[in-house]
């Protein structure tokens, strides 16, 4: 038993309401559960007059509604559609299905609002049973599924009968497919939105992706229209060489790549790396030259740049690697982003799978804007039943992508005596990116920001539906079709012209003491993982401590510490690695200590690490990928489920906060880990004031010693790279061990081998095991998943052909049996 539910009530009537009221709230997900089944008794006539015996439930006619989880299948997840919205500045990402379109096309086919809930799941898919009678759908990849052991088309909606049995064993085509019911799923809304996000454990079914057992129902209401067939001709095509429409911006040729990379860019076909997620859709590819040699305060490789906001769907160079960011991305970074895929083409990033071949095409903006509306028509059409339909079809490229290179920067305004340079670069089609002053570290040009954000958010303006804060760019992401862009940006500019001067500027805020463990072990464990599975050789391993040093010409790293510790951190901006994690830089310039970020990033960081990353410093909101060097680890930046002093919203923080750091023992931070999101401990934390004038006066009386800091930095970042040079090191992507070559299998032997491209995480056999037919023999890592590769026959296993952690193409040899 979990709980008892008890109610008082003045009489019968008022007790059996309050009942009923009390079992409609209450929502338990992750394990099945009786509330049906009670909201149905107390429901029943017999049950409400008093007429109630234990004979009762001998003919109580009562069928659980929803589905069963008989195998979990890979990722499976709740989304709805558009996702979480409006939360992008505070670094909660949408969510929601990676093709939209599948699943919008599957709601409208069932009647349903063509946002409502259904499952996602991807290579390998669930087998689910019914409880109840319900249509139902399947839409996207298509993955071979079954009714009842009977062959069960996509695209086409079908009755599930109560005790039947939905299988999709793996994808045949594509990477993702969605299951659509009539009504929708019934999970209940998080931040306004059913979609999972499994990264920061809300959202969906218990804030993860389904396992073996658990139970969904379903809305009690059926589709507002009969169900039909979706027409051919709006079904997504399956490729595995696909062709993507990509707008320039908003960091092209040529302040960030030559034009010769961009050149590489559309001549070349990328490969969908086996390391993608929902997070992001990791490439190989050509490797830029770039148009820099570093990124300067920001960091060490060319493709670093100041903090500003990504949309989903842009092509994000984390070093030389190349990234198209996902619905579960992150909503802000330092890496330069050269094409950002149009909203018509987006539908594609859910079906890339391992092993794909992609090929960008260029898109003028009017091309994009006109593709997306000719795709909404049709799904409202859909809507209506109407009978026709035009294809969906990929947009038309112009020749070459030096014809639409004016299209990247929409407004360059050069610096007035009273004003700093302003520039507006494209981000997408429903995106554009405006920028202050040039790309340096400067307060002020963040106060700018500032200011024209709270303007817009006072103002509201129809349409715009986030407005992102960088280090001296401002996001603004709008519906297009409710405003259009040159007007919304008339509007912007206006308003920004109309902002008073700085000087004089005054803003309340806090600042928080926060609790550091120095180097803490889960830090370490996170470097040693690090080296073990992608870059052992990097010049930050095997102490980040002593890179900082190292890069920054300090004596020891005694002096690191000393600096982190005496630093006051602004924070300027939220959400930097999800879920509030602040990005903040010390007020002054002297504690600013600069580093490059890991290239290629890390797998794995520990919730709340604290690193610094060019020169700025950063605390982890959870637990996912990285590239900041580490210090240490703090305490918890978000509350999922509580709301505390400290933690009036989800996210503790707030725009120009102050960070005040100080040391405590690793088991002293574990309490505190422990007691913070309960209540039961907090920060201290004091009113202030962050004023313009003090902070001008502060730089003024200490400029020489700021500028013998900044020189003596500036000398010991040349002579890192200068050693690096003389070693040979090339701080770049990480070379994957290749599988080798085939090995000649022996007659009469079998030869198992890898189905799809990985990492081949470890064997379960050994050379002389026994195995049975179905048998685990190996465990490859795939798309951010586990996929085991299984024995076809009983025998024993006579070889192995790769090493763990190497990766693999597919039909690599794995294993050599004797049957």
């Amino acid at each position: 038993m979990l709980a008892k539910v008890i109610v008082h009530g003045a009489d019968r009537a008022q007790a059996l309401e309050r009942m009923s009221i009390a079992l409609d709230k209450i929502r338990l997900q992750g394990i099945g559960n009786n509330l049906e089944f009670l909201r149905a008794v107390v429901a029943d006539p017999r049950f409400q007059e008093g007429r109630a015996t234990t004979a009762m439930l001998g003919n109580f006619n009562w069928a659980s509604s929803g589905l069963e989880v008989l195998e979990a299948g890979a990722q499976t997840t709740v989304q709805d559609w558009p996702g979480r919205q409006g939360l992008w500045n505070v670094g909660i990402p949408p969510s929601g299905p990676m093709d939209a379109l599948s699943l919008r096309l599957g709601n409208l086919a069932l009647g349903n609002e063509q946002g409502a809930a259904g499952l996602e799941f991807v290579l390998k898919g669930p087998s689910l049973k019914s409880h109840q009678d319900r249509f139902a759908i399947l839409t996207g990849a298509d993955f071979g599924a079954t009714l009842d052991g009977v062959p069960l088309p996509a695209w086409v909606p079908f009755l599930w009968k109560a005790g039947s049995v939905l299988r999709l064993p793996k994808a045949q085509s594509g990477a993702r497919g969605y299951l659509l019911v009539a009504g929708g799923l019934d999970v209940p809304k998080h931040l306004g939105s059913r979609s999972t996000f499994a990264l920061g454990g809300f959202g969906g079914h218990g804030g993860r992706a389904l396992r073996t057992g658990d139970r969904i129902g379903w809305q009690t209401e059926n589709g507002a229209n009969a169900p039909v067939e979706v027409p051919p001709a709006l079904r997504p095509s399956m490729e595995s060489q696909w062709t993507v429409g990509v707008l320039l911006g908003p960091h092209a040729a040529p302040d960030y790549f030559l034009p010769e990379d961009i050149d590489d860019l559309f001549g070349s076909a990328y490969e969908v790396h086996y390391n993608s997620d929902r997070t992001g859709v990791r490439l190989t590819g050509p490797r830029p030259r770039w148009a820099r040699s570093d990124g300067g305060e920001a960091g060490l490789h060319p493709s670093n740049l100041h903090d500003n906001a990504y949309v989903v769907g842009t092509l994000d160079f984390t070093g030389d690697t190349p990234v198209i960011l996902g619905p579960d991305g992150p909503s802000l970074g330092g890496f330069a982003c050269p094409v950002t895929l149009a909203l018509s083409e987006l539908w594609k990033l859910g079906q890339f799978a391992a092993g794909h071949r992609i090929r960008f095409v260029p898109l003028g903006y009017e091309a994009a804007r006109l593709a997306h509306r000719e795709q909404e028509e049709a799904l409202q059409a859909f809507s209506r039943r109407d009978s026709v339909f035009s294809e969906l079809a990929v947009p038309p490229a112009v020749a070459h992508w030096r014809e639409l290179a004016s299209e990247i920067v929409l407004l360059d305004r050069a610096e007035q005596p009273d004003r700093p340079a302003l520039k507006v670069r494209q981000d997408g089609d429903d995106a554009f990116l405006v920028e202050f002053g040039p790309m340096v570290l400067d307060l002020e040009l963040r106060l700018r920001v500032h200011l024209l954000y709270e303007r817009l958010e006072t103002m509201a303006i129809p349409g715009v539906l986030d407005l992102t804060p960088g280090i001296r760019s401002l996001q603004v992401c709008f519906d297009p079709s409710l405003v259009r862009r040159d007007l919304l940006l008339e509007q912007i500019l206006s308003i920004e012209e109309s902002l008073k001067d700085i000087d004089g500027i005054e803003i309340p805020n806090r600042i928080v003491h926060l609790p550091l463990s120095w180097d803490d072990p889960q830090t370490r464990l996170a470097i040693e993982k690090y080296m073990a599975t992608v870059n052992p050789g990097a010049p930050w391993c095997p102490s980040n401590l002593e890179f900082i040093r190292r890069i920054n010409g300090l004596e020891s790293i005694e002096d690191v510490r000393k600096i982190v510790y005496d630093a006051q951190y602004l924070v300027m901006g939220l959400g930097d690695v999800y879920l509030g994690a602040p990005v903040a830089t010390p007020q002054d310039p002297r504690h600013r200590l600069v580093t490059t970020k890991y290239n290629p990033a890390r797998t794995w960081t520990p919730e709340n690490a604290v690193g610094i990353g060019g020169a700025y410093l950063c605390v982890y909101g959870m637990e996912g990928p990285g590239g900041y060097q580490f210090v240490g680890r703090t305490v918890q930046m978000w509350n999922r489920w509580r709301s505390t002093e400290p933690f009036q919203k989800p996210w503790l923080l707030r725009f120009f906060d102050v960070l005040r750091f100080y040391p405590v023992e690793t088991e002293q931070l574990h309490k505190l880990r422990e007691d913070f999101p309960r209540g039961r401990w907090a920060p201290r934390i004091e009113a202030s004031t962050f004023k313009l004038g003090d902070y001008r006066r502060f730089l003024s009386q200490h400029g020489e010693q700021i500028d013998s800091f900044r020189a003596t930095q500036r000398l010991a970042f040349g002579q890192e790279r200068s050693r690096w040079e003389s070693a040979g090191i090339e701080v770049v992507g990480a070379a994957e061990t290749s599988a080798r070559a085939p090995e000649e299998v022996p007659e009469g032997h079998l030869a198992i081998r890898a189905e799809l491209p990985g990492s081949l995480w470890k064997y379960t056999v050994q050379p002389g095991d026994t195995v049975k037919e179905g048998d685990v023999v190996a465990i490859l890592e795939s798309m951010k998943m586990e996929s085991p590769v299984t024995s076809p026959c009983d025998g024993n296993v006579v070889s192995l052909g790769c090493a763990s952690g190497q990766a693999v193409a597919a039909g690599t040899l794995l294993v050599v049996v004797k049957p």
